[in-house]
């Protein structure tokens, strides 16, 4: 009973704790509004080397250069917009952990769902031509004969 809640506390505290900044103090910019700033960008920016972390989760290399590339960017007055701007032109839409739908990201944003649909309507039509195929054909009189030979019904 005891190892059952210990389990269950941790479980509750690995979910409920929020996840690790990697942001070292070093980064940290000094006007707390700006810190707040570059926090709230760095959150909507993937790490490149990591793939689906952002940047503010990110402890790779790649990562602390960007972070540090944010700051700069707003220690040198550029808005939030100019920032996020100035990265995709640097880096892409795959910079951005939510990207826009526009014509270069509809596959990204539709392909899944059309996945999803295609294959159920793939399973729609097996399952379909399976009951409308109805009851096998009728065995011949040989095809029973053989059978009951082999089930040794007829000797």
């Amino acid at each position: 009973m005891v190892r059952r809640l210990l389990f269950a506390t941790a479980l509750l505290t690995a979910i409920w704790v929020p996840a690790a900044h990697a942001v070292e103090p070093s980064e940290r910019l000094a006007d707390p509004a700006l810190e707040a700033r570059a926090r709230a960008l760095s959150e909507e920016l993937r790490c490149l080397v990591c793939q689906n972390q952002s940047l503010d989760e990110s402890n790779a290399d790649l990562a602390h250069d960007l972070r540090v590339l944010l700051r700069q960017r707003l220690l040198a007055g550029d808005s939030d917009q100019q920032v996020l701007d100035y990265l995709v032109a640097r880096y892409g839409q795959f910079v951005l952990l939510d990207p826009p739908f526009e014509p270069a990201t509809y596959l990204l944003w539709l392909g899944p769902p059309l996945l999803v649909g295609g294959a159920g309507i793939v399973l729609a039509l097996r399952a379909r031509r399976r009951r409308a195929g109805g009851a096998p054909p009728a065995l011949t009189q040989d095809e029973r004969a053989r059978a009951a030979a082999l089930l040794g019904e007829g000797v």
